[in-house]
């Protein structure tokens, strides 16, 4: 990885002028896409990229393999013609039959409020013909569960027996082989149905319905009463002085740093109490109470500023946001295949209690970093990675997990905006498969369900490549180890390469300058080249690097820099000779030229 250098706003050269509005060009050749110059002040920009797809370079090659086609039959000779004899309609030629498909999907990371100085981007995109099918589109698959600690009821009876099909989705890849295409097609079925993505609902006291606010203003008459009747601390306190404990004053009672009447924030605290009792103000408010003595009994005050070691940071961490903005948490059960990290969370009662208490300390800080202002973040987005997870076979991660779901749903209601499970195993289909009956439609809304092949497009289509750790296909890395050209806030182009086709990100650039740049391909197994072609008729192609087969053992990004000092473009060459389609990630800026 190269050293990370600030971006710097290169100097501007002479450039051909770009038109003078955004134009497409629709004809068989490659459709152009052109921004508009916003004023003619403005500076010109110093590259711009194009993606095109043509045919893979293998297939191509099998092609002109192969054997050529039996002539059409011929045309009856005119001689033969007579008055006595019929003539012929002449054979129609073969008709081409088009495939049809979808374009390349290509995805714009999210612009961001001060973007760094180089390089504008003009996306052009063209699309040639596929000699593969293109594999359907897939459905999202979700799904979810509210209460898990009843999952883990259903566990300590003993594993299920493999369930029939909850439902299908019409997703399939093509493969290489019959036996292939058999065995995902019956992985698919195992997977829940989609159900409908959960939105979350407005904090705002002008979006709650006449019935929302009511109960909204119920619960807070409630917790005013509780507040000046001191019922929160009393409830808390022995009886070994009561006259002393009626002279008390009522003070203000706060929850994750907010009062609870105090202000708008206020109002999203107790919203999210409501929402878990279906708008019952007084169901809230009992909720509300046993939460405070709870966090008294646990000590949570005490608990922020406690010492629990680093051991489990491996286990459960944060890491990015979301495309909404909501933090990311990520949760490794595969960390526990580690027999000495087993052991010292879940062999004996105080070592669970540990391990809780650890937990419960990582959700608070993270809890008091969200915005609980009515338009503000106030969830967080939850990832479990169930890769190589012990599973439901392990008696105490089982206890330790039920533990902490119980305390968790008790006490953190609607704090989670959306739960992803990634590389999800059988075991875990035929559990919700059981259980799914009883969840409520909210409560399988939040839910997806992502099997090992889709981890990193499932992620994807919530969080945004570069917010992605890099062990789950994004290009997010820990930058006090290698210090790398990129952070998170450099936005990353994601696509897809269909199978059997090739795809090549052409960046032209207008004035001389260093290009840096990121590519990956999730799991890699195509041909990835680079070359420099110069705008100059007598000058030669400098190849960055020649084609090489990249396999998934290979490194899973590649960053190159090259240095610009003539005119010309730079072509980024994935070539897909698989029948499976392929996610690619790339991105890249543009650093002065030094002589």
């Amino acid at each position: 990885m190269a050293d990370e250098t600030p971006a710097q706003n290169p100097p501007m050269a002479a450039a051909p002028p770009p038109p003078s509005s955004a134009t497409v060009s629709d004809s068989d050749s490659p459709a152009v896409l052109e921004k508009q110059d916003p004023s003619p002040t403005s500076h010109v920009p110093a590259v711009s990229v194009s993606v095109t797809e043509s045919v893979s370079t293998t297939i191509a090659e099998k092609e002109e393999q192969a054997p050529p086609p039996e002539p059409a039959a011929l045309e009856p000779d005119s001689s033969d013609k007579g008055p006595g004899k019929e003539e012929l309609p002449p054979t129609p030629p073969p008709q081409a039959v088009e495939l049809e498909s979808e374009p390349p999907a290509v995805t714009k990371a999210p612009k961001e409020e001060n973007p760094p100085a180089p390089a504008a981007e003009t996306v052009v995109i063209s699309e040639s013909e596929s000699q593969l099918p293109p594999a359907p589109a897939q459905q999202e698959v979700v799904t979810e569960s509210e209460s898990l600690a009843a999952m883990m009821e259903k566990e300590e009876t003993g594993a299920p027996a493999e369930p029939t099909a909850a439902g299908t989705t019409t997703t399939t890849t093509t493969t290489t082989s019959a036996q292939e295409e058999v065995a995902a097609a019956v992985e698919e079925k195992k997977v829940p149905q989609n159900l409908g993505s959960f939105k979350e609902e407005s904090n705002k006291e002008a979006d709650l319905s006449d019935s929302e606010r009511k109960a909204l203003e119920e619960l807070k008459q409630l917790v005013r009463e509780a507040i000046d009747s001191n019922l929160f601390n009393s409830e808390s306190k022995t009886e070994e002085n009561p006259e002393k404990e009626k002279k008390q004053e009522s003070k203000e009672v706060s929850i994750w740093g907010i009062p609870l009447l105090k202000d708008e924030r206020s109002d999203v605290i107790l919203l999210k109490f409501l929402r878990a009792r279906d708008f019952k103000a007084k169901d809230a408010f009992v909720m509300i109470k046993n939460t405070i003595r709870w966090r008294k009994e646990f000590g949570i005050d005490e608990l922020l500023d406690e010492d629990l070691g680093d051991d489990m940071e491996k286990v459960v961490f944060m890491h990015g946001q979301d495309k909404e903005g909501h933090p990311v948490c990520y949760n490794v059960y595969g960390e526990f295949q580690n027999k000495e990290l087993y052991q010292k969370a879940f062999s004996d009662e105080e070592k669970r209690m540990k391990f809780l208490r650890w937990r419960i300390q990582l959700l608070e800080k993270s809890i008091r970093k969200l915005d609980f202002s009515p338009g503000g973040v106030s969830t967080i987005f939850q990832v479990s990675d169930l890769k190589n997870s012990p599973g439901p076979g392990k008696k105490e991660l089982r206890l330790a997990t039920k533990q902490a779901l119980q305390v968790l749903q008790d006490n953190y209601p609607e704090f989670v905006a959306k739960q992803v499970f990634i590389n999800v195993p059988w075991w875990y289909l035929a559990f919700y498969t059981m259980i799914s009956p009883f969840m409520t439609q909210r409560t399988k809304s939040k839910f997806v369900i992502a099997l090992p092949s889709k981890t990193a497009e499932t992620l994807f289509k919530y969080i945004p490549p570069e917010q992605v750790p890099i062990q789950y296909g994004g290009l997010s890395v820990d930058y006090c180890d290698c210090n790398p050209e990129f952070s998170d806030a450099d936005p990353a182009t994601e696509m897809t390469v269909k199978p059997g086709t090739k795809q090549t990100v052409e960046i032209t650039i207008f004035e001389k300058c260093i290009l840096v740049w990121e590519i990956r391909v999730v799991g890699w197994e195509v041909s990835y080249g680079a070359e420099f072609l110069p705008d100059a008729k007598d000058s030669y192609a400098v190849i960055i690097q020649k084609p090489t087969k990249m396999t998934a053992k290979d490194e899973p990004v590649v960053s190159q820099s090259f240095k610009v000092g003539e005119l010309g473009k730079v072509l980024l060459t994935v070539d897909n000779p698989t029948s499976k389609k392929k996610k690619l990630l790339y991105r890249f800026k543009v650093k002065p030229f030094c002589d």
